[in-house]
């Protein structure tokens, strides 16, 4: 069922249709809409994307998806601008390409991937024989884990020669226009991301993929980053069974980094402070792709916990049967006393916060991101080695 209504525009509320990923320009609105409905007329904000469709202004007639925003939902329940009835919404704002992502649907629109001829970095998909090289590359399920990644890795990068070179990939596993992630929008404001990739039916990053594999290789040879992150964008799924979550896509993007011979390191989802019970301690999220998904090459970094609560771990990784799974490497990482968490986290000006929560009440989710955020920038700082030893070997 799709859900439509029409509205009127009272009022920009946020405008960040400047805020763009690259040139070419593209980013979102916040509207405030006056709407009919049973009960008469009501105000109500909707999200209106401008890569593909002029910006609102006062007084401008719309079509609203209500659908989300109807059944409540979390992230994504809200309205959304579909149409501009009141003016022509021609719009091209981006370069010529022939890879449609929203595929045969009314909201289909062309970009350049990076992968196709006419786009200037297509040698570089050319060859079979591209990798890594041992990138390390973070993996997260939630959206949320990506500016708490990015603050303790920039902690813990306080003082370098050169600063750390990160790089995000967004998947299409969440929300697929970028624009709806304000924490890009922030990051890339501060200039703590080199750049970001969309593939799959995700759009509007800096480069734009068809796929997991391309992706990470634009990271590594046209980005040139140090470190990556992948995530899907805000917003998830889960239906409380055992594969049917959207998270499962984790596996599947460790297994590309593995096979691509980058470092993989999972960024566990954990919490003692969320009630359900499969998301106790170590979520069975995480513990379902360690298990079913990931094949091999694989560094889980989980936070050391006193008492109870670090006992819960283990023992759940027992009962998963994971403690000696082939390929799978265990890092238990000491809270650094080189990290103070709200000290990281105040440098960036939003508020993070996972399923409602920040982090004076959910402290073991921010200690496993700060967990992984460590495990790879060791692995950085031994493959920096490796590079130094090679180049005076030469």
């Amino acid at each position: 069922m799709i859900e439509w209504k029409l509205g009127v525009v009272q009022r920009v509320v946020v405008d960040d249709s400047c805020d763009s990923f690259d040139s070419e320009g593209g980013g979102l609105q916040e509207v405030e809409v006056l709407m009919d409905g049973g009960d008469g007329q009501t105000l109500e904000k909707a999200v209106h994307y401008t890569d593909s469709m002029p910006v609102l202004e006062a007084g401008d007639k719309v079509l609203l998806n209500t659908t989300a925003g109807s059944l409540h939902l979390g992230t994504g329940g809200v309205h959304f601008v579909h149409a501009i009835l009141s003016k022509s919404t021609s719009i091209n704002n981006r370069q010529s390409g022939h890879i449609m992502k929203l595929r045969y649907t009314s909201l289909q629109r062309s970009v350049l991937a990076a992968e196709e001829p006419s786009s200037p970095y297509h040698e570089l998909f050319s060859s079979s024989e591209q990798e890594l090289d041992g990138m390390p590359v973070l993996v997260g399920e939630l959206h949320s884990m990506l500016p708490a990644a990015v603050c303790y890795l920039r902690q813990l990068d306080h003082g370098g020669e050169k600063p750390l070179r990160i790089a995000y990939i967004m998947s299409d596993g969440g929300a697929l226009p970028i624009a709806f992630s304000k924490h890009v929008i922030q990051l890339r404001k501060l200039g703590w991301l080199i750049g970001t990739i969309t593939y799959g039916h995700a759009y509007g990053g800096d480069i734009e993929t068809v796929n997991k594999y391309t992706a990470l290789l634009a990271a590594k040879h046209i980005l040139h980053a140090d470190l990556t992150i992948v995530t899907m964008g805000p917003g998830c799924v889960g239906t409380n069974t055992h594969l049917g979550f959207s998270g499962l896509e984790v596996g599947e993007i460790v297994n590309a980094v593995s096979a691509l011979n980058g470092q993989p390191i999972i960024i566990s989802r954990i919490s003692f402070a969320d009630k359900r019970e499969r998301h106790h301690g170590i979520s069975h999220h995480t513990l379902t792709v360690l298990r079913e998904i990931v094949q091999a090459n694989v560094i889980a970094a989980l936070p050391e916990l006193d008492g109870e609560e670090g006992e819960w771990l283990k023992l759940q990784i027992e009962r998963a049967g994971l403690i000696h799974k082939h390929g799978l490497h265990w890092q238990w990482t000491a809270v650094s006393p080189d990290i103070n968490h709200e000290e990281a986290l105040r440098a960036y000006s939003m508020s993070i916060t996972s399923m409602g929560r920040e982090l004076h009440s959910d402290p073991v989710f921010f200690a496993g991101v700060q967990a992984a955020a460590a495990a790879a920038w060791n692995c950085f700082q031994g493959n920096k080695q490796l590079r130094h030893r090679d180049e005076v070997d030469l």
